[in-house]
């Protein structure tokens, strides 16, 4: 079965952010985290809540007056998924090609580099224990 595709706008990315940071937050809490980087009115972001609740991101709770967010969506999956159709729109699903591009235009320290070779390694060991 196909994992869900989560293609997530740069302000929803933003909000999710905030609450995989913080677990669970209020419009209030969100407003504040975002507030340096994005300037935006509390109704935009309680909008942009409502909308994400529709499309299954994030759930919530009423405590009082205030809704309580919390996301409904793992990071990793979709990180996995935006990631993965960033290779298959800019790279035609070649991975090969886009790591050579992240390290062609990225400074990559050593550090960096032996824990992608270590990723490498282990990739080839699960391959090699599956067969």
């Amino acid at each position: 079965m196909t994992e869900p595709n989560h293609q997530l706008a740069a302000l929803q990315l933003a909000i999710m952010r905030v609450l995989w940071k913080r677990g669970e937050a209020t419009v209030a809490d969100v407003r504040e985290d975002l507030h340096d980087e994005r300037p935006l009115a509390y109704t935009t972001i309680a909008t942009m809540l409502a909308k994400m609740e529709r499309k299954g991101y994030v759930a919530h709770r009423i405590e009082g007056r205030a809704h309580i967010y919390r996301p409904a969506i793992d990071q990793e999956k979709v990180s996995r998924s935006m990631v993965t159709d960033l290779a298959d729109r800019l790279f035609a699903g070649d991975v090969t090609q886009m790591v050579a591009h992240l390290l062609d235009g990225c400074d990559v320290d050593a550090d960096e580099l032996a824990r992608l070779k270590a990723l490498i390694r282990a990739r080839e060991k699960e391959d090699r224990d599956a067969h």
